[in-house]
């Protein structure tokens, strides 16, 4: 009477079939498949609150006649829908599977590309594509007699400002150090191999150190280096992998390796990209598949919740710039941002001073952290053509935004609500998205992120701000909590954040074939997506070598994955999934009357 459709992993899946046995419960197996029906018949749709885990699910009750969609609470595997006119509702993993239905077409929702070019991702409902939908995450979602309601069953929350439980260091030292620890214990349950990446960064070495603790056999890790020496890190790799004493593999990015990459990438994406970021993981990944692994624990999640990125720290310093505009002091902290790039922001005071400056009072209060970042992408619409300028005149990323973020964030102090907004865009939109399920999946590879353990998550809420960031130190507890399990190197090394050359990648080395074609004044007229005579600019300034600035970099990936996207999905789609297409249509359950 009850059918699931299951993607993904539901952790304490023992721990609940002990409890549902204990009601009653009589199972048939023992994996976490049947334990979503078990819960679900025990405690109805509230069942996945019970859940620890990551999972797209799909639940028909036939007796209820009632279908139940789901979405883990922090969005790490996808799940998209749409309703057709006829009232079938289609539902999928992946926006591709859904064009397979003869009723459904690939066509471009601007508003999605726009969001996209703002905000680097997608806000839930919206997609990119016309007539399919996104379901947020931590959310559910019930198709009975007719009609679709959507709930949340889980939402991250701070507390207000000032109203933090203050403890002992040692308290959420040993507290932080107890979640982390179990965290990584659920997730090496599986009944394959599994391995972990490591960065040099302290999140992924510090899941390592936690791994190596637990696991009795020989562990196998893995990591991306660059050819470029500006965003290598393979000494603080060789590092960690001599002090874990792991079996390790390395893939070198190069700029035509990422370049090549990237027309996968943005298959399995279903969006653009503002960065080439994940081109590299998905040659990671490649390497993983290539050893015969299938499950990898990686550092995820650890810089939104310990408020690891510049942006926390930016927000800091804008604040004290503010407030104190005579400040002698403002020179050493502004060279606290951004130290490892090349053209730094703050390579001069009066510079520095000029790009941080902002002004927020247009907007609402409570995204004052993330306005810059915002308006710098936003300079990437500049490259739009007038048609699709006309067509989003009206949108307004902004006002989207304000209603996801609904709630007491006005109440949370500066970094609290920096944090919130950062979880709820770009970490489900991009980080878990493009960087991660999609070019994992592509490989077969899944993703498992102690971080994300929704008890860490929630700890890691409470925690009073100072203790996440002690003055401009990001990650303060977690070094503090960690210490004793890495090389003193890794725990002191300065912050530097996962990065890969954009612009470099398709115009120095040997370019792909596909960006000459892409970028030429004859495809540009004919998308409608773009200025050719502005873009042309664009590309005569890079092949110059003039491109120094964050705009002329996203406009560069921008651009060039907008249009692949065009072309596999809007021009070449029927001749890339015909085989999927035909054995999906063949199946009588792909979609059924709502």
């Amino acid at each position: 009477s009850i059918v699931v459709v299951f993607n993904g992993e539901i952790f304490n899946y023992p721990e609940l079939t002990k409890t549902l046995e204990g009601k009653g419960h009589r199972f048939s197996t023992r994996c976490d498949t049947e334990v979503i029906i078990h819960a679900y018949e025990e405690y109805g749709i509230d069942c996945f609150s019970h859940f620890n885990g990551q999972w797209a699910v799909a639940l028909w009750d036939s007796r209820q006649k009632r279908l139940v969609l789901s979405r883990d609470r922090i969005g790490i595997r996808p799940l998209f829908y749409s309703q057709l006119p006829d009232g079938r509702l289609l539902f999928a993993s992946e926006m591709k599977a859904l064009f397979c239905h003869p009723n459904l077409r690939p066509t471009f929702d601007l508003a999605g590309i726009e969001q996209v070019f703002t905000v680097w991702a997608n806000i839930p409902p919206t997609t990119v594509f016309s007539g399919v939908k996104e379901l947020a995450p931590g959310s559910t979602m019930v198709v009975e007699d007719g009609t679709l309601r959507t709930q949340r069953f889980w939402s991250l929350t701070f507390p207000r400002r000032g109203e933090y439980e203050e403890r002992s260091l040692s308290w959420y030292v040993d507290r932080l150090h107890g979640l982390l620890s179990d965290a990584v214990n659920l997730r090496l349950r599986a009944d394959v191999s599994v391995a972990a990446y490591v960065s040099g960064g302290i999140d992924s070495s510090v899941i390592g150190s936690l791994i190596k603790r637990q696991h009795s056999g020989n562990l196998m890790t893995f990591s991306v280096a660059f050819a470029d020496p500006q965003f290598d890190e393979r000494t603080y790799q060789h590092l960690m992998v001599s002090h874990l004493k792991t079996d390790h593999r390395l893939v070198e990015a190069t700029y035509e390796s990422i370049g090549n990459a990237l027309q996968d990438v943005v298959w399995y994406s279903e969006k653009p990209l503002i960065r080439t970021a994940p081109g590299p993981l998905f040659l990671l990944s490649k390497l993983v598949r290539d050893n015969s692994i299938k499950v990898v624990l990686t550092g995820e999640g650890a810089d939104e919740m310990l408020a690891g990125y510049d942006i926390f720290k930016e927000t800091k310093v804008r604040r004290f710039i503010e407030r104190y505009p005579e400040s002698k002091f403002r020179r050493f902290i502004l060279k606290r941002l951004y130290p490892y790039l090349e053209h730094s922001p703050v390579r001069s005071l009066s510079y520095a001073e000029a790009f941080f400056t902002v002004d927020t009072s247009p907007y609402p209060a409570h995204f004052y952290s993330h306005v810059p970042r915002w308006l710098t992408t936003s300079k990437t619409k500049f490259f739009f053509s007038d048609h699709v300028k006309d067509v989003i005149g009206g949108h307004n990323t902004i006002d989207e935004l304000s209603q996801l973020l609904r709630g007491e964030i006005s109440h949370y102090d500066d970094l609290s609500k920096a944090q919130y907004i950062e979880m709820k865009t770009l970490l489900p939109g991009y980080i878990l998205s493009s960087q991660g399920d999609r070019v994992g999946m592509a490989h077969a590879i899944e993703g498992r992120f102690p971080f994300l353990d929704h008890r860490l998550i929630e700890f890691c809420a409470q925690l009073p701000p100072f203790i996440r960031m002690k003055t401009l130190e990001e990650k303060y507890i977690l070094k503090e909590s960690m210490r004793d399990l890495l090389p003193v190197s890794i725990v002191r090394r300065k912050k530097q954040p996962y990065m890969a050359p954009d612009y470099q990648s398709f115009f120095k080395g040997n370019a792909p074939a596909y960006v000459d074609e892409l970028l030429s004044t004859n495809y540009l007229e004919k998308t409608q997506y773009f200025n050719a005579q502005t873009v042309s600019g664009l590309v005569k300034k890079v092949r110059q070598n003039q491109v120094i600035g964050f705009r002329d970099n996203m406009a560069v990936v921008g651009i060039l994955t907008t249009l692949l996207l065009h072309h596999m999905f809007i021009e070449e789609f029927d001749s890339r999934s015909r085989s999927i297409r035909e054995e999906l249509i063949r199946s009588e359950s792909y979609a059924g009357k709502v």
